[in-house]
């Protein structure tokens, strides 16, 4: 079993989209006015996702000793969770200008947050994540994979879609929260399953070697 190990552009891209998520989850939590650790700003996020997504894709590795699977998924995962914060950025932003928490325009507005994250992660997951070089690429039809990679991500949306916009239309805010939080709760469930679903379409039908 070929044994995966910590890289220079592991490092480098960890840093990177654990910036990406920290800044966004920061000002995600400072629009959502979630209740702050004493009196500390949520900028601290800036520090600690970092170095949350160089221990998750090094633990990755670590299991891959075990499962080969695991090699990927710690990678697959810290960019899941940038393309979440992204996509949480967006569809925020939609609530805050539209004035819509929910109904049909809150489902357009996961739908299009969804589809703007999953193009950013395909730079990630190709040639972080799966790592395929230019060369490779060169080999490839571009336009075929870039379906395939797009047709994945479409059935998870949908499933992501589905599930957030089933828990918010239809059922009223639990543990406390607003409006708004509970959109986000939402989100979050459709997005822990469309996680999983993508992972297995885009490593077995889009980037297998």
């Amino acid at each position: 079993m070929a044994l995966g190990k910590f890289s220079k552009k592991d490092f480098y891209f960890s840093v990177t989209t654990g910036l990406i998520t920290g800044f966004s989850a920061w000002r995600i939590f400072e629009y959502l006015e979630v209740a702050k650790f004493g009196n500390y700003s949520f900028a601290w996020f800036l520090l600690i996702v970092p170095v949350l997504w160089i221990l998750g894709v090094n633990l990755g590795y670590f299991l891959g000793r075990w499962l080969a699977f695991f090699n990927q998924f710690g990678k697959f995962a810290a960019v899941g969770f940038t393309n979440a914060a992204i996509y949480f950025s967006i569809l925020n932003i939609l609530i805050h200008l539209s004035g819509f928490n929910k109904g049909i325009g809150y489902s357009v507005f996961i739908a299009i947050a969804f589809i703007i994250a999953t193009g950013h992660g395909y730079f990630w997951n190709k040639f972080w994540v799966f790592s395929v070089s230019c060369r490779e690429s060169d080999k490839q039809n571009i336009d075929g994979e870039l379906g395939k990679f797009f047709s994945v991500y479409i059935i998870a949306g949908l499933i992501n879609t589905g599930i957030a916009s089933g828990l918010v239309n239809l059922m009223d805010p639990l543990f406390g929260l607003t409006n708004d939080q509970w959109a986000n709760f939402g989100g979050i469930a459709g997005s822990a399953v469309a996680l999983i679903v993508s992972f297995i379409g885009v490593k077995t039908a889009v980037f297998k070697k």
